[in-house]
């Protein structure tokens, strides 16, 4: 009753073309919620977009017989795409009328879909907004306790929030597949705790040869194709 992981050479975040482009091809909508006069801490909002895939994943609507399970499957044998719109007010009630499921932060709320066709979304999500999804730390963040599982994106890779919160979600996503059932089950029933963090320079050259799971963007948006984006550090991943 899980996700089944996939193998290096398989991967759905290579860049080059591969058997998964013949597929028919879906996408993972997250919603965040972004008030003109409270919107959220930008770190936060990562955290709880990949917490929410995470979510997601484990909810057992997803897996086996569930209602959500076959388009998981189809979304999972294809390119794994996340696409974060933006809503408030209004928008954000229509949003939590459709299927799927809040997940909130310290200031983030997310909303996290079943996949939909990459032409197929719901009018209520299709209409909402992709940019204007910038956001900012109020404060910096503190240092990442390195106890729990890290998220670590690339210093030098520029990105909105929207785009790393989906990538923050494609590192999680990444560490899920990596981990036991029982390690599974421990880190939901925990209530996926996690960090997302920028890695200083040295550490993230360390990282992206440690073995560690890696996300390289296909370049469809922002950055190039190929681009280390995030490595997906969980203790129980490490060696």
């Amino acid at each position: 009753m899980s996700v089944e992981p996939v193998s290096p050479g398989d991967s759905p975040f290579r860049s080059e073309r591969t058997p998964r482009d013949e597929a028919p091809q879906f996408v993972l909508p997250l919603v965040v919620r972004i008030e003109r006069e409270a919107p959220p801490a930008r770190t936060d909002a990562l955290e709880t977009a990949a917490r929410a895939v995470l979510v997601l994943l484990s909810d057992e609507r997803s897996v086996g017989e569930g209602e959500w399970a076959q388009v998981v499957r189809d979304w999972q044998d294809a390119r794994i795409r996340k696409v974060v719109r933006r809503a408030r007010g209004a928008e954000w009630r229509r949003a939590e009328a459709l299927d799927g499921i809040t997940v909130s932060g310290k200031t983030a709320q997310v909303r996290v879909f079943p996949p939909v066709p990459l032409d197929g979304w719901p009018k209520d999500l299709a209409r909402l907004q992709v940019s204007g999804t910038d956001l900012d730390d109020p404060e910096p963040p503190v240092d990442a306790d390195t106890s729990a599982p890290v998220l670590w994106l690339n210093p030098e890779l520029e990105m909105s929030a929207g785009k790393a919160m989906a990538q923050a979600g494609h590192g999680a996503q990444l560490a899920w597949w990596e981990l036991s059932e029982e390690e599974r089950t421990a880190w939901r029933d925990a209530g996926f705790p996690l960090a997302v963090r920028s890695a200083d320079p040295a550490r993230w050259s360390q990282l992206t040869t440690s073995g560690l799971p890696l996300v390289r963007d296909a370049g469809f948006t922002e950055i190039a194709a190929g681009s280390a984006t995030v490595v997906a550090d969980h203790p129980a991943l490490r060696t």
